[in-house]
């Protein structure tokens, strides 16, 4: 993935970089390598801001919710302000599955706080959106979790 950045990178790509930058930060989180993650969050970040994409934006701040909520217990409201700011860029981009998969972050963290029920109200509509792809690995992971916060 690093090697894919340097060569996109080399000859004046920005264009989907950022989507790039999501890719390796999800895999440093894990691998455990928060620190490392959380850099090239950053950079995803500053490279988006000189033109880059935005499509990927969402991801590149639920991974960065991610990361936050793995590197310490005091990482919640960090990680809770990642989480809320994908799923508004999601949906103002009318990015569905983005806006799932944040949607399953913060509903997962809002279940371990205790908050169930906020958690299904705030899943439940997202995945009721989607009428095709059950058979996706993130449509089946949003079902299995609205069964769970329904239980």
């Amino acid at each position: 993935m690093r090697e894919g950045i340097r060569e996109s990178r080399s000859i004046g790509t920005l264009f989907s970089l950022v989507g790039f930058f999501a890719g390796l930060a999800d895999a440093c989180a894990h691998c455990g390598n928060i620190d490392e993650g959380l850099g090239v969050i950053e950079e995803g970040l500053a490279m988006m801001r000189t033109g880059g994409e935005h499509f990927s934006l969402p991801e590149i701040h639920r991974i960065k919710g991610k990361l936050l909520l793995a590197g310490s217990a005091n990482g919640r409201d960090s990680a809770e302000a990642a989480f809320a700011e994908a799923l508004s860029i999601a949906r103002a981009q009318q990015a569905k599955l983005l806006e799932l998969r944040a949607s399953m972050s913060l509903a997962r963290l809002w279940r371990d706080q205790g908050k169930v029920q906020q958690a299904r109200e705030l899943l439940a509509p997202v995945y009721g959106w989607f009428t095709e792809g059950f058979d996706t690995l993130d449509l089946k992971e949003a079902k299995a979790l609205v069964a769970q916060l329904a239980s």
